[in-house]
């Protein structure tokens, strides 16, 4: 059973050099309190995780504003004006990573399994140092699982159990997330007693939930 704690209590868990899950896209389904939290505790050199890295005062892209951030990988910096000017004057290392594949590597790594095979940057510099191999004469390139020592994600409704329901497209890369970090950390709008959830409405089961965070802000 996950333990119920405050967001200052998740965020002092991160430390520098933490690689750290942020379930976001253009702040949807980002859990802005747990954010807020690490801004607030001011902790460098983190490496992030994440779709998008959001707006320069919103979202994730508040901890890279406060130039908290090392290091990213993402699908999408182009509504980040801080990741950028951090990107060209060689203080943020960006990795750029196409969004299907950045997700299949959160969910290998979630899954266990050692890789994933995609056709996904062939003949790009996305394959550059990487494993290829051919299928029915169809090129592929090997991408590595991506893993976490935390994740940050954002739920609708969660039960003591950690079973957690999701609010519409807010679902976004949250399932896989909390699959593939060793420590995940839940920002939840409504913590419910077990039963009260209806189980064909539950996405991920409470077994990858290790803390859950009441949060002060709705999902909008």
């Amino acid at each position: 059973m996950p333990k119920t704690i405050t967001a200052k209590e998740a965020a002092q868990m991160i430390k520098p050099h933490s690689r750290v899950m942020f379930s976001t896209f253009l702040v949807v389904g980002a859990a802005e309190q747990l954010i807020d939290a690490l801004v607030e505790e001011n902790v460098k050199d983190i490496h992030m995780i994440t779709i998008a890295t959001d707006y320069d005062d919103k979202g994730v892209g508040k901890l890279i504003t406060n130039k908290q951030i090392k290091s990213v990988q993402c699908s999408h910096i182009g509504t980040n004006r801080s990741t950028q000017a951090q990107m060209n004057a060689g203080e943020l290392d960006v990795e750029l990573i196409p969004q299907g594949t950045l997700m299949e590597r959160i969910r290998a790594a979630g899954a266990g399994l050692g890789g994933i095979l995609t056709p996904t940057g062939v003949g790009t510099i996305v394959e550059e140092g990487k494993q290829k191999f051919t299928f029915d004469g169809k090129d592929y390139i090997l991408e590595m699982p991506i893993k976490a020592d935390f994740a940050f994600i954002k739920a609708q409704k969660a039960d003591k159990h950690g079973n957690l329901v999701y609010y519409k497209t807010a679902r976004n890369s949250n399932p896989a997330m909390a699959m593939a970090a060793k420590i995940t950390i839940v920002e939840v709008d409504e913590i419910v007693e077990v039963g009260q959830l209806d189980p064909e409405n539950v996405v991920t089961p409470g077994i990858f939930v290790n803390y859950l965070v009441k949060s002060e802000v709705k999902e909008c």
